[in-house]
């Protein structure tokens, strides 16, 4: 499994002056809005055993491979575990899971149980079965539950789910809905709520969804929000936080794919096939990964090619 990590970031900006409304349950080292120069990164001598996490979690980190924080775990885990609302910019990669997996089980850890106390909403049950796979690996041995609810699948277990009170449920937005019907969804006991890959949600059309969530929801809960990009449409979902929230910001510094050659040939539509298969004739690839505007060019390409002899 991934451990979820990315570069270092060339810009960042981070925004905290506003305090939580709710104290901490240990004492905590919020983040430093302090500027740094472009391309700075983690300080080397950080460490996750400075984030002040319990030793159940910091035991489950090491276990995953996890020696440092990633930049966004580093500025949002100490935000987070003082209460905050966030609206974070970062992108699939940088570590944003577990980001906000480790300061929510360690809020939840030595809470009562039966009751779900936290929501992650994400765009593809894809997605919401590795954050379950993450939750178990992060969550080993402190006895707190998951369950993964999206469409495509019997709702038996995730019925059972809401109705024991699991902690975490992880749902993508319409099926989430579908059991918003009933009254064992009520969610009534809700502290945390993740928007995650918020911008692939808005992309995909489930921002009404999303709407119809928030306003099933009763609105005192802490927003985490996260998306690789902040389009307008995003950045009016996130003032609907009941606070205002910290923002942080990643700019991933590009740079270029390693052992990748980058070509680029002028040529009419009507000649496009053509040329690709010269090349593959030319160039005798192993493999090959041909991309497409829809699923009709996609398999006239492939009957073309298969025409031509190409394996």
């Amino acid at each position: 499994m991934s451990n979820d990590r990315s570069t270092s970031p060339s810009a960042r900006s981070v925004k905290t002056s506003m305090r939580s409304a709710r104290p901490a349950k240990r004492s905590r080292r919020t983040a430093k809005p302090a500027s740094q120069a472009k391309g700075a990164g983690v300080e080397a001598t950080v460490s996750f055993d400075q984030l002040n996490l319990s030793p159940d979690l910091l035991r489950a980190a090491r276990r995953m491979g996890y020696t440092k924080p990633t930049p966004i775990q580093h500025e949002a885990i100490p935000l987070l575990l003082d209460g905050r609302d966030l609206m974070a910019s970062a992108a699939t990669g940088s570590g944003k899971t577990a980001a906000f997996l480790l300061p929510i089980l360690d809020r939840l850890q030595g809470r009562p149980r039966g009751s779900t106390r936290a929501l992650v909403l994400t765009p593809t049950r894809e997605l919401a079965a590795q954050i379950l796979d993450h939750f178990r690996a992060l969550s080993a041995g402190t006895g707190l539950r998951a369950a993964a609810v999206y469409g495509g699948v019997s709702q038996g277990p995730q019925v059972k789910a809401f109705r024991t009170g699991t902690e975490v449920i992880i749902a993508t937005p319409g099926r989430l809905l579908d059991h918003f019907q009933h009254s064992y969804a009520k969610l009534v006991g809700l502290e945390f709520l993740v928007l995650d890959e918020a911008d692939r949600m808005l992309d995909l059309g489930f921002l009404p969804d999303v709407r119809r969530i928030l306003n099933h929801l009763r609105g005192k809960q802490q927003t985490l929000l996260f998306s690789a990009t902040l389009p307008a449409p995003i950045v009016d979902l996130a003032q609907r936080m009941r606070r205002v929230p910290a923002t942080i910001h990643f700019e991933p510094k590009p740079v270029p794919a390693h052992g990748i050659t980058h070509r680029a040939y002028a040529v009419p539509p009507e000649l496009k096939t053509r040329l690709l298969l010269e090349i593959l004739r030319r160039e005798a690839p192993d493999r090959v990964l041909a991309f497409n505007r829809t699923r009709h060019r996609a398999n006239r390409l492939a009957e073309f090619l298969d025409r031509h002899s190409v394996p």
